[in-house]
Parts: structure tokens; C-alpha cells; sequence
């Protein structure tokens, strides 16, 4: 119910909403306790009794299950259709919804290609639902969450799994209203537990279902306490990361090309860094074909940080000195520049060869190349790693500060940068066994990353604005305030390679023997 949005994808316009809500485990017959003593409930409205029928549709080997999503057709209630709902935090998913129709949505299926890669979406369970529903409102009248007792009968589909073949059980859900303060879920939470109520042990009603009915999803192993262990626990973690930001991509959702860019980036920096723990024979095409993804992504995430940037810097620039149709050629160069990578992101998530680094990805982790050294113990193995990563850094970053003022330097001080982030990366990875010191150290790297970002995105800025200078001057405007914020751009760099010697300084100081 809470926070609801457009989403658009592919020229499809979908309804979607952020869902924030708490579950509750209750017996049969249990009733909803009196809410009127939260604070800020005013009234407990009675809405009624609906009847829910939904199917749940996953893969065969619940693909979408296993990344705690899910998608399903409902009839009944108000919102009959069908209802994809993609994980955000515990007790929070965007669920995206489609008209009702007899075959899954084309947009939705699409929007779980990266778990799903061409597997049929067949059902599973169906859920049979009596909900009776109750508002929360304020001394206004004003909806502030949509509290439910719901009777929900379970039947596996398709046969498989073990146990029983259906299931029935009670719970609680309160649901938070559009534009309602989180903080009050917390109210309610204590009023329940106060009335004997346990929250869910699970995390929706598909997971229950699946549990009662003998069709759980696969769960990745613990890590064992070994170096090779710990590394493959955070490899699952990003390539997890990185079918989950496929979706969030699609949408065109703020900053998901830049996550899903950085889930690619550690990934091919643990095969890096990490080289001594895995066969380089079996990483190597895997990182290759990640940074082919990179380099995809990385055209959409950089049109949108330079976008950004020029248009704070103009805003920043006073009306006396912003001469000619300065912020309409920006727009038109950013919008056109912006559809002209779109259409590429979306050409290279819908191609095969993503699909098959996917794949090739998956067979990795499942079968890991692990070499002897991965069987050492994690707290030793995994910092000396990343301190010779950092010893990389030191040559590029002393390299760089050698060189004088110049295009030559600029270059130097990027490659610096991609060493920073290797860096940080690394510790990142090992960050369970690093400890207080290696947080530390982490901080250092990234506030040197941080510096040389800074400058790299003024060198790659002040390209954008030479180019927008000429465009003005051909079209017989005047270029002086491209100019002015050139020259800026040229002082904010300054300032950064003023300011990097000292930072450097102080994390060479703090730099630990060990970690």
C-alpha cells in the first residue's frame, strides 16, 4: 500500500507500489486485537471479507523463490491481476502489477529474466484466501495502514516435493498505508507482541507455502571458515546482487544501472584479487565477459552522473552569466544522449550472450575452481590478499603524483583510482574476518577512491562541455558560459590534485603491517 509509483519499461507503463507490511502467526478463530489504544489510531474501520484465489507461477526448480520473489494471478478483492513482487528489505517489495489475463505478462516474465533465462514459468501453489480487513485511521479519517486476519488453504500444483500435498493456516498482516510514517508499523508491532501475536517466521505466504507443502527452495551453503568458503559466500552474494539489480535496470529505476555496474565490478575484482584461491583458467572468460557487461552498463551510468553534474554546475552558475539557451541544449543533449544508451542496456539485457555469462556464472559457483590455497584458514589467507592489492595501489597513486600537470597524469591518476576501488573491493570481500582495523583501512582507500573520482569525472566532464561549446558555437549561440564552467571544472580538478599528496599522506601513515 505504501508509496505508490509509475514504472516504465520496453514503452510499457505498468502500476506498481512499494508494500511495506509485518506478518504475524495466529491460531484458528484468533481476532484482531483492539488497535485503538497505538498511538495515532483514532478508529478500527471494519471493511469486509474478501475472497482471494491466487496461483503462483515459478520455475520448476523455484528459481524466483530461492531470490525471495514472487509472482502470481489473483481473482478477487480489489486488486484482481496479476502481481510480481521483487524483495527490497525485510518487510519491504515492490509489486508490480499487470491486467488480468490468462498467460503470464510478456513485461513481468521479463522482468525475471535473469533468474528464469528461457525456463518455463509454470504454477505451483494455489492459495485460497479469506481475508477479513480491517483500517487503521487517524483522528481525520486519514487510511494509516490496512490491518487483515486472513484463512489461507494451500495446494501444491504440479505434483513433486514431499509432505503433504496441502496445508491451511491463520495470520495477521497490517499493511502500511501510501505515504504513512514506517514508524508506525512499530507501534502496532508492540501492541500485537503485547497481545501474545509472534511475527511470521516466514517471509510471505508463498514461503509458508512452499515449507508445508515439501517444495523449498535450494539455500546456498554457509561459508565453512576456510579462506576458498568465505570467498564464494560473497561471490553468490554479488552474482545474487546482480540478477536482482536486472529487474530494478528494466524499470529505470534511479541508480540501479549504477548497482548493478558495481555487483560487476566485484565480481571481477574477487577473481582478481583472489587469484591464488581460484583457477584463473575457469575465471578468466567469466571476468571477461563481465566487463563486456560493464562497459554496457557503464555508458547509461556515466550519461546519467555527467547529466547530474553539468546541470547542478549550471544551476550553480547566476543568471547574469548563463548567456544563451544554455540549460535547453543541455536537456536536448542529455535526452538525447540518454535514449541512445537506454536502447543499448536494454539490446544487451535481452541478448543471449548475457544469458549466458548468467549461466556460465551460476556453473561457476556451483562447481568452484578452487585451488589449494583456498582451504586455508580465511583470517590469514584473505588479508594478504588485500594487502597486496594495496601495494599495487601505492605504485599507481606514487606513479601518478610524479608526473607533471597533463593529460599523461590525468590518466595516471584514473588507473590510480581503478587500483583504489580493486582495493576496496577486496577488503570488502574479506570485510567478516578484517575486523575494527579493517574497517579502518577501508575508509582510508575509499576517501583516496574518493578524491581520484572526483578528479576523473571533472577530466570527463570538461570533454562533455568542449563538445556542448561547439555545438553552441555552430548553431551561432554564444559559448561563453560553456567556457565558464570549463574553467571550473579545470579548478575543481586543481583542487583535487592539491589535495591528493595529503590524503595519500595519512592513509600511507595508517597503513596496518597486517590486517
Amino acid at each position: 500500500m505504501a508509496g505508490p509509483f509509475r514504472g516504465t519499461w520496453k514503452g510499457m507503463v505498468a502500476d506498481a507500489k512499494r508494500e511495506i507490511e509485518r506478518k504475524y502467526e495466529a491460531d484458528p478463530g484468533t481476532r484482531l486485537p483492539d488497535l485503538t489504544a497505538v498511538r495515532g489510531v483514532a478508529a478500527v474501520l471494519d471493511r469486509g471479507v474478501a475472497e482471494l484465489d491466487a496461483v503462483y507461477y515459478d520455475t520448476e526448480d523455484l528459481r524466483l523463490a530461492a531470490a525471495s520473489v514472487t509472482l502470481r494471478r489473483r481473482t478477487g478483492g480489489a486488486d484482481a491481476g496479476w502481481h510480481l513482487k521483487l524483495p527490497v528489505a525485510p518487510g519491504v517489495r515492490d509489486e508490480v502489477h499487470a491486467p488480468l489475463a490468462d498467460e503470464v505478462p510478456r513485461d513481468l516474465a521479463g522482468l525475471v529474466r535473469a533468474r528464469t533465462r528461457g525456463a518455463p514459468l509454470v504454477p505451483l501453489v494455489r492459495l485460497r484466501s479469506r481475508r477479513d480487513v480491517r483500517h487503521l485511521v487517524d483522528d481525520r479519517g486519514e487510511l494509516l495502514a490496512e490491518a487483515s486476519t486472513d484463512t489461507v488453504r494451500a495446494e501444491r500444483l504440479n505434483g513433486g516435493g514431499g509432505g503433504d500435498a496441502t496445508a491451511e493456516w491463520t495470520e495477521i498482516e497490517v499493511e502500511l498505508a501510501d505515504g504513512a510514517d514506517p514508524a508506525f508499523l512499530d507501534a502496532v508491532d508492540k501492541r500485537l507482541r503485547k497481545k501474545g501475536l509472534a511475527p511470521s517466521g516466514a517471509a510471505s505466504k508463498l514461503a509458508k507455502a512452499l515449507d508445508h507443502t515439501g517444495r523449498r527452495p535450494p539455500r546456498a551453503p554457509e561459508p565453512d571458515g576456510t579462506a576458498g568458503g568465505h570467498l564464494l559466500a560473497h561471490l553468490r552474494e554479488q552474482a545474487d546482487r546482480l540478477a536482482a539489480h536486472d529487474a530494478a535496470v528494466r524499470r529505470d529505476l534511479p541508480d540501479s544501472v549504477h548497482q548493478m555496474r558495481v555487483a560487476t565490478r566485484r565480481l571481477r575484482s574477487a577473481f582478481r584479487s583472489y587469484r591464488k584461491l581460484l583457477d584463473r583458467s575457469a575465471t578468466d572468460p567469466v571476468a571477461a565477459e563481465l566487463k563486456w557487461l560493464a562497459r554496457e552498463l557503464g555508458a547509461d551510468r556515466d550519461q546519467e552522473v555527467l547529466t547530474e553534474r553539468l546541470t547542478s554546475h549550471v544551476d550553480a552558475v547566476p543568471v547574469t552569466l548563463l548567456l544563451g539557451p544554455v540549460r535547453a541544449r543541455l536537456r536536448a543533449w542529455s535526452a538525447a544522449g540518454r535514449a541512445r544508451v537506454r536502447a543499448r542496456t536494454l539490446a544487451a539485457l535481452d541478448g543471449e550472450r548475457y544469458t549466458a555469462l548468467l549461466d556460465a556464472l551460476d556453473a561457476l559457483l556451483a562447481d568452484p575452481p578452487l585451488r589449494p590455497a583456498a582451504a586455508g584458514p580465511a583470517d590469514e589467507v584473505l588479508p594478504a590478499a588485500v594487502l597486496r592489492e594495496y601495494d599495487r595501489m601505492a605504485t599507481r597513486v606514487d606513479r601518478a603524483l610524479g608526473l607533471p600537470p597533463g593529460p599523461d597524469r590525468d590518466l595516471a591518476l584514473h588507473e590510480a583510482r581503478k587500483a583504489a576501488k580493486r582495493v576496496r573491493y577486496a577488503a570488502e570481500a574479506a570485510a567478516p574476518v578484517l575486523g575494527k582495523r579493517g574497517k579502518r583501512f577501508t575508509k582510508g582507500v575509499k576517501t583516496v577512491q574518493k578524491v581520484l573520482g572526483e578528479h576523473q569525472d571533472s577530466v570527463v566532464a570538461r570533454d562533455a562541455l568542449r563538445d556542448l561549446a561547439i555545438q553552441a558555437h555552430g548553431a551561432g549561440e554564444t559559448a561563453f558560459t560553456w567556457g565558464l564552467l570549463h574553467g571550473r571544472e579545470e579548478a575543481r580538478a586543481d583542487a583535487c590534485e592539491r589535495r591528493l599528496p595529503r590524503v595519500w599522506a595519512e592513509v600511507e601513515a595508517g597503513k596496518p603491517r597486517r590486517l
